[in-house]
């Protein structure tokens, strides 16, 4: 609008030199600034008052990394839009538009389509779109914000696969190595026998129905409700450290979809003494996700609070500082325990990583306990 002024003033000028020394020539020039400096703000004020631009976003909820897409839709007035772009934070920047909204020519209204990625989890609220109009000299500028309410997302951490480290664990738990290895930690009781995977342990193995003709086959594990993995969030860490904090959010929620889709498993978050049961049909798995996106860490984080009781099953503890482990876990008190480390953190025992995933490394601190094998060896 100033610039508008200016040349409104501009033309003022030229009229007033003109009186004063006598040219005449200056009166045509001058009229035609006053005029472009009244005219062009009355045109774009018109023209951004009958714009109407509204956004409609397909999900409220989108995984890190992952495309998330909205459809702005644009609406012109009966004076065209001479000129401008469409303001919106999903886009990350300007949408320059075209001149297939004038007067002159094209529809009244056009879709334009949006690809957001967030790299971070957590909830963002987005403010809605806005068009910013202008006139083709430049002198008016004007913004219209949309009629749309603002949008809540919530950004998920993402999940990944594990990715075995040691040659003998294999390299997924797709594969029948994996799948073993998986088992030795999650299982507790047997239930029957199957035909051998390759990567079986030799003490899973059942030697009397090889005796006996039936061929080489392995007893099959079965973990109970109360006794299966259970998946412990630890987001303790200095203030600077926010991206272990996220690492270990989306290891731990790799565990718990891996765990709980494969047998069922249960997830212990900060703060929390109620454990969140996933079963192998995740029907509470969306709402564990949800909260995983909110999880809060630093050093004002509130620590898990283990089960009292000891589990036989394995417990995968995820932390975000190795400074903070609780001493029953490194002891030795659970007889199965995984500790699961951002990358560029070690434990301070001897201990090789067994696994990788989402940016974190697993440690096996225990064997699976001398229960469910000797449960295996009297089978």
């Amino acid at each position: 609008m100033s610039r508008a002024v200016g040349v409104a003033l501009a033309g003022a000028g030229l009229i007033l030199a003109a009186f004063l020394f006598d040219a005449s020539v200056l009166f045509v020039p001058g009229v035609a600034f006053i005029v472009l400096g009244g005219l062009i703000p009355a045109w774009i004020w018109l023209a951004c008052r009958g714009v109407g631009v509204t956004r409609k976003v397909e999900s409220d909820r989108v995984v890190e990394d992952q495309p998330l897409e909205a459809r702005i839709e644009l609406r012109r007035g009966e004076l065209g839009m001479p000129g401008g772009e469409i303001l919106d934070p999903l886009a990350g920047g300007a949408i320059r538009l075209s001149g297939s909204l004038s007067t002159m020519r094209g529809g009244r209204s056009t879709d334009v389509r949006v690809v957001a990625r967030f790299t971070r989890r957590g909830r963002r609220r987005i403010e809605p779109p806005a068009v910013a109009l202008s006139d083709p000299l430049g002198l008016v500028r004007m913004v219209r914000r949309g009629q749309s309410a603002a949008v809540t997302l919530l950004v998920l951490p993402r999940t990944e696969r594990l990715r075995w480290l040691t040659p003998a664990a294999g390299v997924s738990f797709d594969t029948p190595v994996g799948a073993a290895a998986l088992d030795a930690l999650a299982a507790t009781e047997v239930d029957g026998l199957r035909p051998y995977r390759p990567g079986t342990p030799a003490s899973r193995i059942s030697w009397p129905a090889l005796a006996r003709g039936a061929g080489l086959l392995e007893r099959r594990l079965r973990v109970e409700r109360d006794s299966g993995p259970l998946v412990v969030l630890d987001v303790r860490c200095s203030a600077d450290h926010a991206d272990r904090v996220d690492a270990a959010v989306r290891a731990a929620a790799s565990l718990a979809l891996e765990l709980g889709r494969r047998a069922g498993c249960d997830l212990l978050l900060p703060g929390d003494r109620r454990l969140v049961h996933i079963d192998r049909d995740l029907g509470s798995w969306n709402g564990a996700h949800a909260r995983l996106a909110m999880i809060e860490g630093g050093p004002d984080a509130v620590a898990p609070s283990l089960p009292s009781r000891p589990r036989s099953g394995a417990i995968f503890y995820v932390a975000a500082d190795r400074n903070r482990l609780p001493e029953r876990l490194l002891r030795g008190g659970q007889q199965a325990a995984v500790l699961v480390l951002p990358s560029e953190l070690t434990p301070e025992m001897r201990h090789l990583p067994s696994f990788e995933v989402s940016g974190c490394r697993g440690y096996v601190l225990g064997a699976t306990g001398r229960t469910s094998a000797s449960k295996e060896r009297a089978a």
